[in-house]
């Protein structure tokens, strides 16, 4: 047993086990959550009833111990009685914050009016061997939560809420497609060819077959060959992987949704996503109204438009982004590298660096530059641009939109040009069942991506995606006891 297991509890452990109780019994009595008491307590007041959880610290008054149970629908105290628990009452002081129990007794009030289950029988359900964080506040280091993120859920009853409702997101984001008549599916994870965005990918190895295979960028390209099999409105909530840096923004692994709905462009699209909104501020949320890194923002549709290349000459004195020379000019002055980077890709560089941070939004930024978008049709009007959206709020990119190319010659010509500017985010040969794909006839749709986790931060207010993943990937630290203390405050 390692020597950060405090010998006190080791201790506790031993005498329970010699007495003869079973510190991690097989099988206990079946709870009711805890909600369940509190809805209705004045109608159960005086009714046996059975709940379990993880005990904070005791209060102790003699013949009388009072501790606070929480499961994960709240929190309830339990009182320890000499005379309602005499078996257990010798022993009551080895039961102590942090361990789990099952308490089964009358539920009623303190004198106080405190909602309380009055134990006439515990059962010990998990015994404890590390003592939770000292202070009733829970645990505060903010690489300790990340890193014991288990001790983060327990400890910080805000942090659980959170997650809950991050769930209840996810679900009601499913529930709007659904009632869309989309058909939810999965497509697969390790791919031969990567592709559907720029990023750099992990890669691995399947033995069997000798096979370089790479972990999904995104899901696109397996869900548009859905497309042309007839399924014609699909989403995927995937997880999706990019070798790429940490930031408050992103994580090596996350969460996407890509919807496509067949017979639709991209101005459909925009209606989805404020249909989404709504959806989840009216189901989930409560309101349309939010507070995202000290800003308050108004998610009720419409949502403000801007294009692209208007707002590209704006903040770049008037600088045409098909100005190869002026183009280059600006990077410079902005210290961008453009090493053997063609013009568009150094242009949308500075778009992302002189532009995105003035997006306040919620707004969709359209008709991006056609070169930079490899799987959106060209605008009939201008050739030069593509059916693309961008929405965002507070300067970051929740959701990117095509009119999908569904032109298999065109799409063709388009992947084989990324292919001559070469370079570790993109795919290193042409994806030609994609294109055979297309050549059966894919539909005329709409495609849709949104980051889930970005999603989950503005709703929630949360300032970083690693707030509201519930294990970020993290750099390894050593294992030393000192480091475990270090992580383990409660200050």
């Amino acid at each position: 047993m390692s020597e950060r297991v405090t010998r006190d509890r080791l201790d506790k452990l031993g005498a329970l086990v010699e007495r003869g109780i079973d510190p991690y019994p097989p099988r206990v009595p079946t709870p009711e959550p805890v909600s369940g008491c509190l809805s209705v307590l004045e109608e159960r007041r005086g009714e046996t009833v059975t709940v379990a959880g993880r005990l904070t610290q005791f209060r102790d008054f003699g013949k009388l111990r009072f501790s606070h149970l929480t499961d994960r629908t709240g929190s309830i105290q339990v009182a320890f009685q000499r005379d309602r628990l005499t078996e257990l009452w010798p022993h009551r002081k080895k039961i102590e914050a942090g361990d789990l129990i099952v308490a089964t007794g009358e539920l009623g009030t303190t004198q106080k009016g405190e909602p309380t289950v009055w134990a006439d029988r515990i059962v010990l359900a998990s015994k404890a061997l590390r003592p939770p964080p000292e202070k009733w506040h829970g645990l505060q280091d903010v690489e300790a939560r990340y890193r014991m993120r288990y001790v983060d859920l327990f400890a910080n009853g805000e942090v659980r809420d959170l997650f809950m409702l991050r769930s209840r997101l996810l679900q009601e984001t499913r529930n709007y497609f659904i009632g869309l008549d989309y058909l939810e599916v999965e497509t697969p994870v390790l791919q031969p060819i990567f592709g559907g965005a720029t990023a750099r990918p992990f890669k691995t190895h399947h033995n069997t077959l000798d096979m370089e295979l790479y972990l999904r960028i995104a899901p696109e390209l397996y869900l548009k060959r859905l497309l042309v099999g007839g399924l014609e409105r699909v989403f995927e909530i995937a997880r999706v992987f990019r070798n790429e840096g940490i930031s408050t923004r992103h994580n090596p692994e996350f969460t996407m949704l890509e919807s496509y709905e067949a017979w639709a462009d991209y101005r459909d699209v925009m209606e989805r996503v404020e249909g989404l909104f709504g959806h989840l501020c009216r189901e989930v949320l409560r309101t349309s109204r939010i507070e995202f890194r000290g800003k308050q923002y108004d998610l009720s549709p419409p949502f403000q438009r801007e294009r692209y290349l208007d707002l590209f000459a704006a903040q770049n004195s008037g600088l045409d982004f098909f100005d190869r020379d002026g183009v280059a000019k600006r990077a410079a002055e902005l210290e961008l590298e453009t090493a053997g980077l063609p013009s568009e890709k150094i242009a949308n560089d500075i778009f992302e660096a002189t532009v995105e941070d003035t997006l306040e939004g919620p707004v969709f930024i359209t008709d991006y530059p056609a070169a930079i978008c490899p799987f959106a049709k060209s605008s009939p009007e201008d050739p030069r641009v593509a059916e693309r959206f961008e929405m965002f709020i507070a300067g970051m990119e929740l959701a990117n939109a095509f009119s999908e190319l569904n032109d298999p010659q065109e799409q063709r010509k388009r992947l084989a040009a990324q292919l001559e500017h070469k370079d570790d985010e993109s795919p290193s040969v042409l994806d030609e069942d994609y294109v055979r794909a297309l050549e059966y006839g894919m539909p005329p749709a709409g495609g849709l991506g949104i980051g889930i986790d970005r999603l989950i931060m503005v709703l929630t207010g949360s300032d970083s995606i690693r707030d509201v993943v519930l294990f970020p990937l993290l750099r390894q630290i050593s294992d030393s006891p000192q480091a475990d203390r270090s992580q383990g405050r409660g200050d």
